[in-house]
């Protein structure tokens, strides 16, 4: 991007003196410019001492290290005018939630764990980052980051490792922060986010997390549609299913409602309604050339919706009465295949057209998109340092280069604001 980045230099300083207007200090305005202008130039490696060696008159590296490991400014206030410039831009309709990893060959970063991720798809040495997005289907910003701290950094937890709470110190991280799982840190985020006036009333996810009943029940006490994934074995009843409480046999407590059936899987469900119950439906174009009108690729498959009612220990304690909640049941079961392939839940209305349900739960391929462009061009995993300050400056700071790259994007024709 370095011919590019010359031309929309102008562009750059402006939005830059906008997103770090909050800091304190005349250099900590100028090194946060420089580091973006670092992150955005051409360059396989965007760690500090590469990013310097580009950067000519500028290319300082002790003032560029400290500026992102030990200056004391205050990411959040970063990240909460990002979202305020691109919830007006985007226009977003769902929040998008989702983690990464962050592979690492050494033990000495914050909260660095043998653990599983998406990135490498198995239990690998890294870090872990959890990250909310705004999104509409043409757009998407990274707004706000939690780094995943491991039960073996948390020395309340009975899994520390005494080595890794030794090292809390040196790598800066607060007394405060212990293990919480990843699914209510993306509540710790969407509450930050509607702190900032960001209202957003949908939230999207993977089966990460909306196999997590706790995280579908945050969801709702927030008033908060949602469309997440589900494995196979998550296990529901049809929606015609009633509780019915049995005779009292004239002692003990009086027995209470129950459904007279187990609860089935999602995937026996699908089944049982039938393959022929299934849909044809086209959510969205994508940029690969296609036979289509449009001449790019359909993004198509077929697909069953049913009303069905999650069942599970959680979800009746949670129920203020003996039936349980309905919601959507949405499978995608394409033409070629003997079974169903992928689930979603939703609690969107009971009218709600098949063809939003779609769209609305296949609207997570943004979160994807942006790691990969955050990760490939913009140096996301390139982070050197080994402090829990280090690591949210940076990412927060890859998070601004994005959204310009965004900004310049939606700027451009039409042609060229297709999605990727």
């Amino acid at each position: 991007m370095g011919g590019e980045l010359a031309a929309v230099r102008c562009d750059l300083e402006d939005f830059a003196a906008e997103m770090f207007e909050p800091f304190a200090r005349a250099d900590q305005r100028r090194w946060g410019q420089v580091y973006l202008r670092g992150l955005l130039l051409d360059g396989r490696r965007k760690s500090v001492e590469p990013m310097a060696a580009r950067l000519g008159e500028d290319g300082n590296r002790q003032a560029l290290a400290n500026f992102i490991t030990t200056s004391p400014w205050d990411a959040a206030h970063v990240r909460a005018r990002l979202a305020w410039r691109m919830q007006q831009v985007i226009k977003p309709t769902a929040l998008i939630v989702d983690d990464t990893g962050f592979l690492k060959d050494g033990d000495a970063s914050a909260c660095v764990a043998r653990q599983y991720t998406g990135t490498a798809g198995k239990v690998t040495n890294c870090l872990a980052g959890v990250s909310l997005h705004l999104a509409s289907d043409d757009a998407s910003a990274a707004v706000d980051w939690r780094l995943f701290l491991p039960e073996s950094w948390d020395p309340a937890s009975p899994k520390a490792d005494p080595g890794k709470v030794a090292r809390r110190t040196r790598c800066g991280i607060p007394t405060d922060v212990g293990h919480v799982e990843k699914w209510q840190l993306a509540l710790d985020m969407i509450d930050e986010t509607r702190s900032w006036d960001i209202d957003v009333p949908l939230v999207v996810a993977d089966g990460g997390y909306g196999d997590t009943a706790a995280f579908r029940l945050g969801l709702e006490e927030r008033g908060l549609g949602y469309a997440v994934g589900i494995s196979t074995t998550t296990t529901a009843h049809p929606e015609t299913a009633r509780p019915h409480t049995p005779p009292y046999g004239g002692r003990g407590p009086r027995p209470q409602p129950v459904y007279p059936e187990a609860a089935k899987t999602v995937k026996k469900l699908v089944i049982e309604a039938g393959k022929q119950t299934a849909r044809p439906v086209q959510w969205r174009e994508g940029s690969r050339p296609g036979s289509g009108r449009s001449g790019v690729k359909r993004m198509y498959s077929r697909f069953v919706a049913l009303r069905v009612r999650p069942a599970g220990r959680e979800i009746r304690k949670a129920c203020d009465g003996p039936e349980l909640p309905v919601c959507w049941l949405l499978a995608e079961w394409p033409a070629d295949q003997p079974e169903p392939v992928q689930f979603w839940l939703s609690n969107l209305p009971a009218d709600t057209p098949l063809a939003t349900l779609v769209r609305t739960a296949k609207l997570r391929w943004r979160i994807e998109h942006d790691y990969r462009e955050m990760k490939q061009a913009l140096g996301l995993a390139h982070f050197e340092g080994r402090t829990w300050r280090g690591w949210h400056h940076h990412v927060t700071l890859v998070s601004v280069a994005h959204a310009f790259c965004t900004l310049q994007r939606i700027t451009r024709s039409p042609k060229e604001t297709a999605p990727a």
